[in-house]
């Protein structure tokens, strides 16, 4: 039975994430938001940095957490397992090739992220007791008064948050254990009891931070956020500077099978886009329209002012984190003549190994556990503000439930079914939200351009 829904989900994942339409909605839209934004990603780079450390004077506004904790939040939710079980997979499935295609979707999609987040904090609502809501269904919503999509958004937001946000994590970190611990690895009932237990003790973990809301969830990943990430670049970093002779040879590989038709077989192109355009969106989230629900919580009155720090995001998760990835993956060889099991988070542990002995698998399991956690909150909070926007408040506690339950069956079941259903939600989660960064690119013009001449931002309604 099990076999025969993770055959189907695969064959979906695939038909969707293998159709060029779908390739050319999400790299379309972000070099579309390029074109019409300017080069934001370029032009806007360093007032972004200079928004998060407070340095440009326009601070202040309404929210509930700062945007450094809104930026620490949306990465708490980007850097996970996409970076360390996604890249690998992406490699493994599509050659060294589909990197280079997660840089370009990183590129266009910091575009995508300043659009999506700008629209956010325009168009959120803000309660009478304080508490924000807001993201691409209020964009949806109030922004082209499309109720049906708003409320599809919210739907596949939902889904997607017990998939990416949830199942995956859990799943990433039992198959991280058994490189931290291999023995586990040969018993299959031991590893089953293994598998049961984290799942348990994560729910509670989970469970304790989620019941606080955004502020306790913001206050967690500002804490973790900088210390994970620091331990796993610093982990891979080694890894390459013992491999640093490799490095040219590496780059040169990621390129040519990324460019070359004739490179690896004629497929190699297509299974490059393929992997590292959708391991790409899994990762840094471009176009998903995720983030910006953490972003729309923010003290900050400007919506493109917050939208400069948003994209900041693909830049540090997919172009630093990822890359560093990647670049041990291929250095090493490991993803030449592996085992068939070895994919995502085992061939990262593999690679580090490589050079740093079982040292190298700790690193590479303690990270996962990390940033599954650090993912698990960040997208509880995406989850309940979707069950929020679907059926009111009453809605919030018994989704929180079910999200914690859910972390115990994600610890259990074959990786296979948890990722394809992942890719699945996520392309059904960001159709709405690139039809509305499209529709609604003007306007965003607009806010920038009025942002930068230091014009009073119009009431809502008159956009």
């Amino acid at each position: 039975m099990l076999d025969t829904i993770d055959q189907f989900l695969g064959d979906t994942a695939g038909l969707l994430w293998g159709n060029p339409l779908t390739l050319i909605l999400l790299l379309g839209t972000g070099l579309y938001l390029t074109i019409r934004l300017g080069l934001v990603q370029v032009v806007a780079f360093r007032e972004g940095w200079r928004a998060l450390r407070g340095a440009d004077g326009r601070g202040g506004g309404t929210g509930q957490i700062s945007p450094f904790q809104a930026l620490s939040t949306a990465l708490s939710g980007t850097i996970g397992t996409g970076n360390i079980a996604g890249v690998a997979t992406a490699i493994a499935l599509g050659g060294p090739g589909a990197l280079f295609w997660m840089w370009v979707t990183a590129f266009f999609g910091m575009a995508t992220k300043f659009a999506e987040t700008t629209l956010a904090v325009r168009y959120r609502e803000i309660a009478p007791d304080g508490s924000i809501a807001g993201g691409p269904m209020f964009t949806l919503l109030h922004g082209l008064k499309m109720k049906k999509l708003a409320i599809l958004f919210a739907a596949f937001t939902l889904i997607a948050s017990f998939g990416i946000g949830n199942m995956v994590q859990a799943n990433s970190v039992v198959d991280g254990l058994t490189f931290i611990v291999p023995d586990l690895r040969a018993d299959d009932d031991i590893m089953g009891w293994m598998a049961l237990i984290i799942g348990l003790t994560m729910a509670v973990l989970v469970a304790l931070v989620i019941i606080g809301g955004v502020k306790r969830i913001a206050m967690i990943a500002s804490t973790i956020v900088p210390f994970m990430a620091v331990i796993y670049m610093l982990g891979a970093f080694v890894v390459i500077a013992a491999n640093i002779e490799a490095v040219p040879a590496a780059i040169g590989t990621i390129l040519n099978l990324a460019l070359n038709p004739w490179a690896a077989g004629g497929g190699a192109i297509g299974l490059a886009i393929q992997y590292g355009v959708a391991r790409g969106m899994f990762s840094n989230e471009a176009g998903l329209g995720s983030s910006a629900m953490a972003h729309a919580a923010a003290k900050n009155g400007d919506p493109p002012r917050e939208g400069s720090v948003a994209m900041l995001e693909p830049f540090i998760d997919t172009i630093v984190v990822c890359t560093l990835t990647g670049l041990a993956i291929v250095v090493t060889g490991a993803y030449i003549d592996r085992a068939d099991d070895v994919v995502g988070a085992s061939l990262t542990a593999t690679a580090f190994s490589s050079t740093l002995g079982p040292f190298g698998a700790m690193v590479v399991g303690i990270s996962l556990m990390l940033f599954a956690f650090s993912t698990m909150i960040a997208w509880s909070y995406y989850g309940d503000r979707s069950a929020y926007f679907l059926f009111g408040e009453r809605a919030v506690m018994p989704y929180r439930v079910v999200f914690v339950i859910l972390i115990v069956i994600g610890a259990t079941i074959p990786l296979g079914v948890v990722w394809n259903f992942s890719d699945i939600a996520n392309i059904l989660m960001a159709a709405p939200n690139l039809i509305a960064l499209i529709l609604l690119a003007g306007l965003v013009k607009k806010l920038r351009d009025d942002y930068v001449a230091h014009r009073p931002m119009p009431d809502r309604h008159e956009g």
